[in-house]
């Protein structure tokens, strides 16, 4: 199984005419036909006017295949593909293979925070390695929903996925989290590993799966 993380980035104040077109024509061309949903959002901190949907495939192969269906298909090529391309800016995409299974929260009423971090060459195993071994920890006080690493796009980076109720609950969790003596001692011995740290606030959007 290997995951596509894409991140569109749109004209400051086209967001809602972008969304509208997407839950009203692209997906109910697309559905999960060409690549399974499992997630889409939109930016609430960090860059903002940004799509950010999750898909899942099979292997590269599948996703290949998928992708040139989905270009030959005449209503996503003709009725959504030119409405959507002006309101868009710039694209990036990174494909992932998970390092921990996806669990997507069972209940709606979430929001996302999205974080990517990247290590130093030769380092990205022993970064993952440790954090493994802390998820009892840390998921004591809330659920990691998924944890990848990239394979294509920029390497040696981690990607990882948590579920809040809202931003009080972020900040009371990661608070917590922040005592806990174990939690301590990997930041230390995972830290100096780490060349670059960044996150994201998500909202989903009405046709994500996860909410």
């Amino acid at each position: 199984m290997i995951y596509e993380l894409r991140t569109y980035t749109l004209h400051p104040g086209k967001q809602n005419e972008y969304l509208k077109y997407n839950s009203e024509i692209g997906r109910k061309i697309r559905g999960d036909n060409y690549g399974k949903l499992e997630g889409a959002w939109t930016t609430e901190f960090g860059t903002l006017n940004q799509y950010v949907h999750l898909w899942g495939y099979a292997d590269l192969n599948d996703r290949e295949r998928l992708r040139g269906e989905l270009a030959k298909n005449d209503a996503w090529a003709k009725e959504y593909v030119p409405k959507i391309r002006p309101l868009i800016l710039a694209q990036e995409n990174k494909i992932l293979s998970a390092a921990l299974p996806l669990k997507p929260p069972a209940d709606a009423g979430h929001l996302y925070e999205l974080r990517w971090y990247r290590a130093y060459p030769g380092k990205l195993g022993e970064w993952i390695a440790l954090f493994k071994g802390i998820m009892p920890v840390r998921e004591k006080y809330s659920k990691n929903v998924g944890l990848w690493q990239t394979e294509i796009a920029q390497l040696n980076e981690v990607v990882h996925l948590w579920a809040y109720r809202d931003l009080n609950e972020r900040a009371a969790v990661r608070g917590k989290v922040a005592q806990e003596p174990d939690w301590q001692k990997f930041l230390g011995a995972s830290a100096p590993l780490l060349l670059d740290m960044k996150s994201v606030i998500l909202n989903p959007t009405v046709v994500s799966p996860m909410r």
